[in-house]
């Protein structure tokens, strides 16, 4: 029988590009870079959550982990992309949105997104149950929080103002709940989807990057790229299976 996923909501990273064109900001002749990631190897099966009674009333069909979530053509999804290096001293509008990680079926969704330092970002609760929200970042500067939300619809807003790749989101009520959020300092930074691609927002300015692409168990992989005015570069990468702890 095949394993039944939760649908994964991919959280494209193109914050602040519509205020940009709105307020006339981007840059004349930007590059844009977009890429894919892949995966080399074959991952360990996925393992089975095992629901407490509350949750599993939820699900009609077992849910596995997205450890490795490998789409089309080897694609890898949850990885973050962003540019690692190269942007130091540069200044971008704010951004106008606000990332959301909900709660659903006793499952974080998505697992992973992007965010901007200062950026605020939501986390709700949509089941009917009790959950509990508890961020354990690990750069001074980015504030841990832990709250309860016993409600359905309740909703809790949250910034890090400090670059941190990953900051762990947690329940405390169900062990097996996890998410994560990318904080950079710039707007150029995706999540891939389920196939692996991924594309940053337009605007980024000519020069010469290091581009890391971060996946939490097939580890992290950079690559230099310089782009002129108007560039639009593929970047891809190939991550490989983690070899099992001894």
């Amino acid at each position: 029988m095949k394993r039944k996923m939760l649908p994964f909501t991919k959280v494209p990273a193109v914050f602040a590009v519509v205020g940009w064109l709105a307020c006339g900001c981007l840059p004349a002749g930007a590059a844009e870079i977009s890429g894919r990631v892949t995966l080399k190897g074959t991952p360990p099966p996925e393992i089975k959550i095992v629901f407490d009674a509350t949750c599993g009333k939820l699900h009609s069909t077992n849910v596995y982990t997205r450890h490795y979530a490998v789409g089309k053509d080897d694609g890898l999804a949850d990885v973050f992309v962003y540019v690692k290096s190269g942007l130091e001293g540069k200044t971008f509008p704010p951004p106008k949105d606000v990332p959301l990680i909900d709660q659903v079926k006793c499952v974080f969704v998505p697992k992973v997104i992007g965010v901007r330092t200062n950026q605020v970002f939501r986390v709700k609760n949509s089941d009917p149950l009790m959950h509990n929200v508890h961020a354990v970042p690990k750069v001074e500067g980015n504030d841990e929080f832990n709250i309860g939300q016993p409600l359905q619809g309740m909703i809790k807003e949250a910034s890090f103002a400090k670059p941190e790749v990953l900051v762990k989101i947690i329940c405390d009520v169900h062990p097996w709940m996890f998410a994560y959020v990318g904080v950079v300092e710039h707007p150029f930074f995706a999540v891939t989807d389920n196939d692996g691609n991924f594309k940053f927002p337009p605007g980024l300015p000519a020069g010469t990057y290091t581009i890391e692409a971060y996946h939490l168990k097939a580890g992290r992989m950079t690559q230099q790229v310089t782009v002129a005015e108007e560039d639009k570069k593929t970047v891809n990468f190939l991550l490989q299976v983690a070899a099992p702890k001894k």
